[in-house]
């Protein structure tokens, strides 16, 4: 296909994770966004919401070698992420967080996929002493050696908005961190919405300008 005929048929974005609250809204902005030409998510299980751009391809991300060859496009948006308590523990959270997203990332930027977008977490650092943070600090790090044109690491703070599974956790704590994120030096852990992540990964993943970008919370509001 020469780039010409890529222009005019739209950006081809790839997305995994999106049955969850960031993935799905990233999915819903992509087929509604005028550049985007073709929309491919890779799901673990069926998805409700159906559109025109939209293919889903249902998936075994445990047996990656069976359709990694589907991984083709120019962005890849990664956006996989679950809890201890549903994952089963840490290793089995590990495997969701960690590896599926690098073993994925390492499959589109062998096959050409020139941008990656990945959601991780606000504190998010390799040398934290706690598992999650340590976790996704890492594969923010690794995913640089990969060879992608360009790469964004966004890192929001607590998440909001309806999930198909909800977390008693989030809606617990979201009341109390509103007030805490009002205060001077704490906006990092005001909650935000799964679309203004959403809207901040399409702003950043669809333009061209390549590096790698690391994005605090403060900038996806």
């Amino acid at each position: 296909m020469t780039e010409q005929e890529l222009e005019s048929e739209g950006i081809r974005a790839l997305v995994i994770g999106a049955t969850g609250l960031v993935g799905h809204a990233i999915v819903r902005a992509l087929c509604v966004d005028e550049r985007v030409g073709q929309v491919h998510a890779f799901v673990r299980r069926s998805m409700s919401f159906e559109h025109p751009k939209l293919t889903s391809s249902l998936v075994d991300f445990d047996d990656l070698a069976h359709w990694k060859g589907l991984i083709h496009g120019d962005v890849l948006f990664s956006a996989l992420g679950t809890t201890r308590s549903q994952a089963g523990g840490k290793e089995a959270q590990y495997k969701v967080d960690y590896t599926y997203q690098w073993e994925c990332a390492k499959a589109a930027a062998g096959n050409g996929v020139k941008s990656f977008v990945l959601i991780s977490s606000v504190g998010a650092d390799a040398k934290s002493p706690f598992f999650y943070l340590n976790m996704k600090g890492k594969l923010d790090e690794v995913v640089r050696s990969l060879g992608f044109d360009a790469v964004h690491i966004l890192r929001p703070g607590p998440l909001t908005g309806e999930r198909e599974k909800p977390r008693l956790g989030e809606k617990l704590a979201t009341p109390l961190l509103n007030l805490v994120g009002r205060l001077p030096g704490c906006k990092a852990y005001h909650p935000i919405s799964g679309e203004q992540v959403a809207t901040a990964a399409l702003r950043w993943g669809l333009e061209s300008t390549p590096g790698y970008f690391l994005h605090g919370p403060e900038t996806l509001f």
